[in-house]
């Protein structure tokens, strides 16, 4: 289906058109879960026709995983799924664990027991997608339970910060992880939510510093970037 410039049309049966965060969501995810490869071409056309929506609403989605660093956007030559190096992977987990042991220090002296709630709750539904072997459910629950904690800080600024922090590492795991592993696991989740609820700024800093170890430790910075996918077989 070929979607021009105009208004969006809902799917059959009059269902509304996925929003443009639906749709960043989705590629998102897609390229998180490696179904959607570094390198891949984002047509216009193409995604529109897959979303069914306007190229107009594609065109935001492209501009906001741009600003993301998740897609290179090149004049006259359209938009590119991007391929970060070696050194970028290094300097996104360094810069997440700045960002994140400053973020769990003040959360452990400024948390609610609704917010140890809240992120429970995350952290339970991501051991259920783990049992049930929802992958993209998985890389969406952990990052989710990343952003979480700098949203309850009520920093906007730092809550931007993460956002992108966390969508970056998800592009560099998803090259350079090896397949079998490509999650934080509920398990590490539930140790640093435990320091939060005591309160216990030291260790909950130590074990956000041996998290992001961890997970930085488990790539494999030898990995070369795999070949371009079809959209419609990734989004069918």
């Amino acid at each position: 289906m070929n979607m021009g410039d105009g208004m969006d049309s809902g799917k059959a049966g009059g269902a509304s058109p996925l929003s443009v965060e639906e749709i960043r969501d989705r590629i998102w995810l897609a390229i998180a879960s490696r179904r959607l490869s570094p390198g891949t071409r984002l047509k216009e056309e193409e995604l529109a026709g897959v979303f069914n929506v306007s190229r107009g609403r594609i065109r935001l989605v492209l501009k906001e995983l741009g600003r993301e660093g998740l897609v290179i956007l090149q004049a006259n030559r359209g938009a590119f799924v991007a391929a970060p190096t070696a050194e970028d992977a290094a300097d996104i987990f360094h810069l997440r664990r700045v960002a994140e042991t400053r973020i769990i220090r003040r959360l452990a002296e400024t948390i609610s027991p609704e917010g140890v709630e809240e992120l429970r709750a995350l952290v339970q539904a991501e051991a259920e997608a783990v049992a049930a072997g929802d992958k993209s459910e998985i890389i969406r629950l952990s990052g989710a339970f990343h952003l979480r904690m700098a949203e309850l800080l009520n920093s906007d600024f730092l809550a931007c910060i993460m956002r992108e922090l966390i969508a970056r590492s998800s592009l560099v795991t998803a090259i350079y992880r090896p397949q079998h592993d490509v999650h934080c696991g509920p398990a590490d989740h539930v140790k640093l939510l435990d320091a939060l609820a005591a309160r216990d700024s030291g260790r909950a800093v130590e074990l956000m510093v041996e998290h992001i170890d961890l997970l930085e430790s488990e790539l494999d910075l030898r990995q070369s970037v795999r070949k371009s996918n079809d959209l419609n077989a990734i989004f069918p």
